[in-house]
C-alpha cells in the first residue's frame, strides 16, 4: 500500500529488539480451535435486543471460514481493504480474521462516524466491501451504506448485519458454515499490512495509520506480559473495537491468550456491572469515564466482582482522587497507561500501583520514550517538552501521505503531547501541544491545575482550555461537570485552589458549568470543542 516505510534498517532494528513475533493473529487462533473447540471464545451481549450469544472457539472459526469465503467470492484478494463499521459484536472479531486469512486489509470504522467521516475514509482506502449494521442505536446504517456505494466507485459490495437479500451479512457472507473448506486468498504475513485505522481528524483530514501484524502483536504481547494476563482470564472490553484499545487490548489480547472475550455494544454501568459479575471478568482496558463510572457505582462494594483484578485506563491522565477511590471500592490493580493509534500502549505502570497516582507510566519492553526542548536536545528530568517515541509498536506509515510521517532518521517519532520524564524514566503528559495555555508568557500546567479541582466534591469532571484574551494572549477557562444538585461558584474555585497551595496565575479565570462534556467515542474528553466554546467568553 502506498506511503509504507518498512526498511531493511527498521527490520534489522526490530529483530534485535526480539519483540517482533512474525507470526499473524489466525496462527494463535487455530491453536485454540484445534486445542479446545468447545471452550467459549466470545459472550456477546446487545443492549438494543438485551440479548446474549455465546461462540466457542470451533462456532467461531466455523463463521469465519464461511466469511473469507463469502469475501473471496466477491473478488476481494490480497491488499484489498475491507471497511466494517460495527458495534462491539461477535461479527467484528470474525471479519477481522477473516480478512487476514484472505490477505485483506483490516478498516475498522467507529460505529459513531457519519457521511462527512465515512465518504472521506471509504473513498481514501478504496474499500471494495463495506460491512454494517441495518440499525445501531436508533441510525440508519443500512442508508448510510447504499448513499456510499452510489457515491464510490470502488465500493462494490455492501453487507448488513441483520439486512435482507443480496445485502444480508447473513445470507451472503455467512452462508455454507457447514463448509469445512478454508477461504480462498493468499493469507497475510507478518509484515502485510493488517490494520488500516483512521485518526479522529480533530485537526484537519483523517490519517490512515497503517500497522502490520508484527507491529500490533508483539507489543501486545509485552503489555500482556506486564500485566499477567493468559488463558485464565476473562476479557471484559466495553471500549469500541473499532478503536486502537478496543482492537488490540480486547479482541487481540483474547486471542492471543485464548481467553474468553465478553463483548458490550452500549456501555451502561448497571449492565456491565451485571456482566463483570456473570461471567467472572478479570481484566479491562477503558478510558477514564468508565472507571469513574464503576468505582462511583452505588454499592459496587458488595457486588460479586472478585475475580475482576486489573483496570487499565488511558486516553487522559487519571485523576489521583478518582484512582484512589477506585482502588479502595473496587479492590482491584489500576494500571495508568499512555499509547496513540500510531503506537498502541507505549507505557504503563505496573500491577503494584507504584507512582499510579502521578504518572503514565515507563515504555514497555522494546519501545523507547524521550523527552526534548525546543531546541531539540533531550530535556533534563522533571523538565516538560516534546514526547517522542520509537519502538517496535511504532506504526509503518499514513496511506497515500507520505509527507506526514514525522519519524526521524533515528526512527523517533513525534506524537504531538508535552510531557516530562522523573528520575526513574516514568513519564506524566502535561497534554497536548495545542492544548497549553500560555498566559502572560508563562505556561499553565493544565493537568496539575484539573487534578486539583477534580479533588472539589461538587466536580464529577473538568477541563481546562486557552481562552483568547487581548492583553495576556491567553487565559484559562475550566469547564466543570458536577454532581446531581452541587453548585460551584469561581469564588468557590479559587478558594479551593488558595487552599490547596496552586499558584495565583495559575488559577482558570473564567467557569462554565456544562451538562456533560463533549467526548470522542471512547470518552476522551473533545478539547477542541471547549476551545471553540472559549473563543466567545471572556473574563
Amino acid at each position: 500500500m502506498e506511503g509504507v516505510f518498512l526498511d531493511a534498517r527498521r527490520m534489522e532494528i526490530e529483530r534485535s529488539r526480539g519483540v517482533w513475533t512474525d507470526r499473524v493473529i489466525t496462527e494463535y487462533f487455530d491453536r485454540w480451535v484445534a486445542d479446545r473447540p468447545d471452550e467459549t471464545a466470545i459472550i456477546g451481549y446487545r443492549d438494543e435486543e438485551a440479548s446474549t450469544t455465546r461462540h466457542t472457539w470451533r462456532e467461531l472459526d466455523r463463521s469465519v471460514g464461511a466469511i473469507s469465503r463469502g469475501l473471496t467470492a466477491c473478488g476481494v484478494a490480497k491488499g484489498d481493504v475491507v471497511s466494517f463499521q460495527l458495534p462491539n459484536w461477535w461479527q467484528f472479531v470474525a471479519v477481522h480474521l477473516a480478512c487476514v486469512r484472505i490477505g485483506a486489509v483490516s478498516n475498522p470504522l467507529m460505529p459513531i462516524f457519519r457521511h462527512r467521516e465515512l465518504s472521506f475514509m471509504v473513498a481514501h482506502a478504496e474499500s471494495k466491501v463495506l460491512i454494517a449494521p441495518t440499525q445501531f442505536r436508533g441510525f440508519n446504517h443500512g442508508a448510510l451504506a447504499f448513499a456510499l456505494k452510489e457515491k464510490l466507485p470502488s465500493l462494490k459490495y455492501v453487507f448488513l448485519v441483520g439486512g435482507k437479500g443480496e445485502h444480508s451479512f447473513e445470507d451472503r457472507l455467512l452462508a455454507g458454515l457447514q463448509d469445512g473448506t478454508a477461504g480462498g486468498g493468499a493469507g497475510l504475513g507478518p509484515n502485510d499490512i493488517v490494520q488500516l485505522l483512521y485518526t479522529s481528524g480533530t485537526t484537519g483530514e483523517p490519517k490512515g495509520t497503517m500497522h502490520t501484524s508484527n507491529t500490533l502483536i508483539g507489543t501486545t504481547l509485552t503489555f500482556m506480559e506486564r500485566m499477567q494476563l493468559g488463558r485464565d482470564d476473562v476479557v471484559f472490553m466495553p471500549s469500541p473495537l473499532a478503536h486502537q484499545i478496543g482492537f488490540e487490548y480486547g479482541m487481540l489480547v483474547s486471542v492471543l491468550a485464548g481467553a474468553p472475550l465478553v463483548l458490550m455494544d452500549v456501555w451502561n454501568a448497571d449492565r456491565a456491572v451485571a456482566l463483570m459479575e456473570e461471567h467472572r471478568t478479570t481484566f479491562t482496558f477503558a478510558a477514564t469515564p468508565f472507571l469513574a463510572d464503576l468505582s462511583s457505582y452505588p454499592g459496587i462494594e458488595t457486588r460479586a466482582l472478585d475475580a475482576f483484578r486489573l483496570f487499565v485506563a488511558s486516553g487522559a491522565p487519571i485523576p489521583p482522587v478518582l484512582v484512589r477511590a477506585a482502588q479502595e471500592r473496587l479492590k482491584a490493580a489500576i494500571v495508568a497507561g499512555w499509547g496513540m493509534t500510531e503506537c498502541g500502549i507505549l507505557t504503563t505502570t505496573n500491577l503494584s500501583g507504584h507512582k499510579v497516582h502521578e504518572s503514565d507510566g515507563y515504555p514497555l519492553p522494546g519501545e523507547e520514550a524521550r523527552i526534548v526542548n525546543d531546541e531539540g536536545a533531550e530535556a533534563l528530568r522533571e523538565q516538560e517538552g516534546t514526547l517522542k517515541v520509537r519502538g517496535s509498536g511504532l506504526f509503518v506509515g499514513y496511506l497515500k501521505r507520505p509527507q506526514l510521517y514525522d519519524v526521524d532518521a533515528e526512527g523517533w517519532f513525534d506524537t504531538g503531547d508535552i510531557a516530562r520524564m522523573d528520575l526513574e524514566g516514568y513519564i506524566r503528559i502535561c497534554g497536548r501541544k495545542k492544548d497549553i495555555i500560555i498566559r502572560g508568557g508563562e505556561n499553565i500546567p493544565v493537568v496539575q491545575i484539573e487534578s486539583s479541582l477534580y479533588k472539589m466534591p461538587q466536580v464529577t469532571e473538568v477541563a481546562m482550555v486557552a481562552m483568547p484574551d487581548a492583553r495576556l494572549g491567553e487565559r484559562a477557562c475550566a469547564f466543570m461537570v458536577l454532581r446531581p444538585g452541587a453548585r460551584v461558584t469561581m469564588k468557590d474555585v479559587r478558594t479551593f485552589l488558595a487552599d490547596e497551595g496552586v499558584a495565583k496565575q495559575f488559577w482558570p479565570e473564567r467557569l462554565e458549568i456544562l451538562d456533560q462534556m463533549p467526548r470522542t467515542p471512547t470518552g476522551k474528553i473533545q478539547k477542541f470543542v471547549l476551545r471553540e466554546m472559549a473563543k466567545n467568553l471572556s473574563v
